[in-house]
């Protein structure tokens, strides 16, 4: 394989990586200065009386935005093994390339997949995601899926950064399950969980059934040698097969940045709801006049809920039976007019403001915890269809339920643009290993351009529509099962001491994970 290690000296480099390397270093200096302005612009109006906050703020986004960096060793790196393989781009264009794709698909991105994840976790923890067992949660789920990262990057595995951090949000739940009993607490989420597993599971086989397919059919279709011959030392490959592969990293990264690079977001926006809330707990860029659709909204939701309440009595304490709700998904005798009653509760705490930005600092906290735990709760009672809501209704409280996810589900643009400079520069620092395994170390052949092309075209796809519906997946999994399975369908061979290796790590991530996340959010909970 051709020496792909960055050129040391300066003489070493050719114009176009010296310019690409600049490029580069502007884009990463020029998003670092817009997401610092952009912070300390939304910390000017809080008023805090302890630097503490503003302490932990930094070291748990550093760690964060840490997660995000290590990311970019495994899942990115992938995004660019193909044409950095084939010559088709250098290194260095090739990291800017991808990461400017990278970028704009975490921009356009719905921030569902983020939200999906965060559904793991237990409500109580994410409802009080300010208090010492929700910053020992958003460590212990960071550090574990860093530390487990790092270790299949440094033997050069390509893991699963999704998988990882997945198995870290189960890791918490169970143990705060363990902790606390059935004492008002609740596990993981197995429904969600269960959702999450199949798009995990599922993915990495049509990766393997679909890039051997699609080599076949390439390989019946268009009778070009040139195609299915191992790239050349130091040579690009003809014009239009260079092109095909640049296409193909495009669109890896795009779905990437959409699909992975939402899923550090979420963890970053419970740092900030924690530390910050009065800053980031409801989305301050709701206007008035979408605050009075919102009012609207509540009003026409109560009068529902009121309908299919069947005569219960008012309860003491609403909010908590709401939540019982969510956390057993048991509906009661008195849960809907629960659930009615904080919908009130929320108008009556939004309606004297006029505005959801216009809120009094003091009670920005709870109309969020209300909101969510009242959003959580529609999401249930349509999931179970329970109460049977007539259809005209289903329509107006999932009305009701997109404008509290709007106020409360809301992913800051400083947000994204940190998490693709974090991208970008896990990228740059560790490529090279997972581009040598994905090239070199799956099959008994090397990469060829046809299948290059045809591992990634299948995981742009698979990954693009998995972001449609929300669901999490791999890239690193499918990307790798895709090559596996263009190897198969060529009569390569696999290298089965890297599979049995690759298979190892997948099957080892979950459990490695749970259990590392469940002893740091044991320790951290006394260190909180």
């Amino acid at each position: 394989m051709t020496d792909l290690a960055f050129p040391q000296s300066r003489a070493g480099r050719s114009p176009g990586q010296r310019l690409a390397l600049l490029l580069f270093v502007i884009v990463i200096v020029a998003g670092a200065i817009y997401c610092v302005t952009h912070l300390l612009s939304d910390l000017e109006s809080v008023q805090q009386s302890s630097v503490m906050p503003y302490v932990l703020l930094g070291v748990a986004l550093l760690i964060a935005l840490g997660f995000e960096f290590v990311n970019g060793f495994h899942d990115t790196a992938n995004a660019v093994a193909t044409v950095i393989y084939t010559h088709s781009l250098t290194p260095n264009l090739a990291v800017v390339w991808s990461g400017a794709w990278n970028f704009i698909g975490v921009l356009v991105s719905s921030g569902a997949v983020a939200f999906g994840i965060l559904q793991l976790l237990p409500v109580e923890l994410i409802i009080g995601v300010g208090s010492s067992q929700g910053f020992a949660m958003v460590f212990a789920l960071l550090i574990a899926a860093i530390i487990w990262n790092l270790g299949t990057w440094a033997l050069g595995l390509p893991s699963s950064s999704s998988h990882t951090l997945i198995g870290s949000v189960i890791g918490v739940g169970l143990m705060n399950q363990m902790l606390h009993g059935t004492n008002g607490t609740s596990g993981v989420d197995w429904s969600q969980a269960m959702s999450v597993g199949k798009s995990l599971l599922f993915s990495p086989l049509i990766g393997f059934v679909a890039a051997g397919f699609l080599l076949y059919v390439l390989k019946l279709v268009v009778k070009i040698p040139a195609l299915y011959k191992e790239p050349e030392k130091n040579t690009p490959p003809p014009f239009w097969i260079r092109c095909l592969l640049i296409l193909t990293c495009t669109g890896v990264s795009f779905a990437h940045g959409s699909n992975d690079g939402q899923k550090g977001m979420g963890l970053i926006m419970l740092i900030l709801i924690g530390t910050v809330p009065t800053a980031y707990a409801l989305n301050k860029a709701v206007t008035t006049g979408e605050t009075q659709t919102f009012l609207s909204v509540s009003h026409h939701a109560s009068e529902t809920l009121q309908r299919y309440s069947n005569g219960a009595a008012p309860v003491a304490d609403p909010r908590a039976d709401v939540q019982h709700y969510v956390q057993t998904k048991t509906l009661a005798p008195n849960t809907v007019v629960a659930v009615k009653q904080v919908v009130d509760l929320i108008d009556s705490q939004v309606r004297p403001n006029g505005s959801i930005s216009a809120l009094p600092q003091g009670i920005v906290n709870n109309v969020r915890n209300n909101m969510y735990i009242v959003s959580e709760a529609l999401r249930l009672m349509e999931k179970q269809k329970a109460p049977a809501f007539a259809a005209n209704d289903v329509a107006v409280l999932d009305n009701y339920k997109h404008q509290l996810d709007h106020a409360t589900k809301f992913i800051p643009t400083w947000v994204k643009v940190a998490v693709a400079v974090a991208l970008g520069l896990g990228t740059m620092v560790g490529w090279k290993r997972i581009v040598v395994t994905v090239g070199e170390r799956i099959g008994k052949t090397h990469l060829t351009y046809g299948q290059g092309a045809s591992a990634e075209l299948v995981a742009m796809l698979t990954i693009g529509a998995a972001d449609v519906y929300g669901l999490p997946v791999s890239t690193t999994h499918v990307l790798s099962s895709g090559v596996a399975g263009t190897m198969a369908a060529n009569g390569s061979g696999l290298q089965w001491r890297t599979v049995r290796s690759l298979a190892l790590a997948w099957i080892l991530t979950l459990p490695v994970s749970i259990a590392l996340a469940g002893g740091l959010f044991w320790a951290f909970r006394g260190i909180f």
